[in-house]
């Protein structure tokens, strides 16, 4: 598969057409996702090729929890089942004036709570690698989209891990930057400290294209911090030099053997560049899960708080209003939805607000000191995204294992720091991924990290993409 790059230079050097890419995308749509089952809505009414624009009317898709004009927003939800968008997103919006075309929104664990988009209300999505596998959430559609080219690019968000963990679970790149480049504008909240829009695509290049797109300015995000840099100006200078440092509690007991070996073999990849390599303790590592746990399901329950049935959404009629919105709640949101809400109301009692939520918010700011003293020491911090393989479709759920996919990726939601996933590499027909973190507003050089180790790994040069099963596609 062509990434965004080489299908916007195809098509200025008259090579393709925008019709037969965007045709070509929608064809792949309707014989892939019969099995992969990645969109909620496929959005042909507004899928059409754009006059002008850098991106040339490449199609890409959206998470579900992204408003766009008059397309259903449903965050995969039966609350959200029948709701439409009355305005398009700030993400949205930039990507629409700069040429590109939406094909369609994807699959997610609803609200985006969960790390293997089983949490859907309408359907599972399916590893395209392996569909008997989850591609990992809660933007699992996305990424599965992406991976099996029935999208150049997703649009995504990440609370705690949602972008990279599916993207290292499909074979793909996952940027979630820094808290405040991208707006949030138009984004179904979930933890709003925490949740950040970012890109899902194919090559780091790609990542860094779009993220020049999407993190233009917003009025209407007070969070939002003004951005006029070209992430790609830098992106292939040399990483000679710099400093990495790997996080041991991340090799624990917690993560697969194969991981852990596939990531020691990994990291010598940097080293032949000249990347001074360090491992180093980081405890806050195996604290943070917790500590998110705490304040994104008080914030969670603070923002669903408006889905009551009355203004919006699922109704369920009663002659008491109240009895009404009880009901409409009850059939509205899901298990997973229904334990995190029941969380933050506990976290958030008299009794202990003070003894743990008060206290997750003082150990988080620690947490971001500390980072700060690492990066002012190396140039990034490198982990597995996750020490654990994607699990089966429908295997049993225990709350303490489903904790270890997303351990090593809170970490950067609490703490606001951009984070990136790599492929680096399959164990057992499943791909795997790297993540590389870097200080706050250091997108420049996180991706020129990641787009050395891009080069030197090789995975994209070997055919990487689509996943093996699905057939390459000719646009002609």
């Amino acid at each position: 598969m062509n990434s965004v790059e080489e299908l916007v230079n195809m098509i200025k050097e008259r090579q393709i057409k925008k019709e037969a890419v965007l045709i070509c995308f929608l064809k792949r749509i309707k014989t892939h996702d019969k099995a992969v089952k990645a969109f909620i809505s496929i959005n042909k009414e507004r899928a059409i090729p754009q006059k002008t624009g850098k991106l040339m009317s490449i199609p890409f898709a959206l998470k579900d929890n992204i408003m766009a004009l008059n397309t259903r927003t449903t965050a995969a939800s039966k609350a959200l089942w029948n709701y439409r968008s009355t305005y398009d997103a700030s993400v949205v919006r930039h990507l629409l004036e700069a040429g590109a075309c939406l094909v369609g929104k994807t699959n997610m664990d609803e609200f985006a709570m969960g790390s293997t988009t089983e949490n859907s209300a309408f359907f599972p999505t399916r590893n395209p690698w392996d569909l008997s596998k989850t591609p990992g959430g809660s933007s699992g559609g996305s990424a599965a989209a992406v991976a099996a080219g029935m999208a150049a690019f997703d649009i995504g968000s990440d609370t705690g891990g949602s972008i990279r963990l599916p993207a290292s679970y499909c074979g793909i790149v996952g940027l979630k930057p820094t808290y405040g480049l991208v707006s949030r504008h138009g984004l179904i909240p979930f933890a709003s400290s925490m949740d950040q829009i970012g890109p899902i695509t194919r090559s780091v290049r790609d990542a860094a294209l779009i993220l020049n797109i999407i993190s233009k300015d917003c009025q209407y995000d007070s969070t939002k911090v003004k951005n006029d840099h070209d992430f790609l100006e830098s992106i292939e200078e040399d990483v000679k030099g710099y400093s990495i440092a790997c996080i041991n509690e991340t090799l624990n007991h917690t993560c697969d053997l194969k991981v852990k070996k596939r990531f020691l073999e990994t990291i010598e990849c940097l080293r032949w560049q000249g990347v001074q390599i360090d491992f180093i303790s980081l405890k806050d590592m195996v604290q943070a899960h917790e500590i998110y746990t705490i304040i994104s399901s008080v914030e969670a329950f603070s923002n669903l708080a408006r889905y009551d049935g009355i203004r919006y959404g699922l109704k369920v009629h009663s002659d008491d209003w109240k009895q009404s919105v009880l009901h409409s709640r009850n059939k509205g949101f899901g298990k997973e939805v229904k334990r995190r809400i029941a969380l933050g109301a506990f976290w958030l009692s008299k009794k202990n607000y003070e003894l743990h939520y008060k206290k997750a918010v003082q150990i988080r700011e620690a947490m971001k000191n500390k980072l700060t003293d690492i990066f002012e020491r190396y140039d990034a911090i490198m982990t597995p995204v996750s020490g654990r393989l994607p699990g089966k479709i429908g295997e049993a759920k225990v709350i303490g294992r489903m904790a270890e996919y997303d351990t090593n990726t809170v970490l950067s939601n609490l703490t606001g720091t951009p984070a990136i996933s790599v492929p680096m590499g399959n164990i057992k027909n499943t791909p795997v991924g790297l993540q590389i973190m870097s200080k706050k507003f250091d997108e420049a050089k996180l991706l020129r990290i990641a787009r050395a180790f891009e080069k030197t790994a090789g995975f994209y040069e070997d055919g990487f993409y689509p996943a093996p099963h699905l057939e390459n596609t000719n646009y002609v």
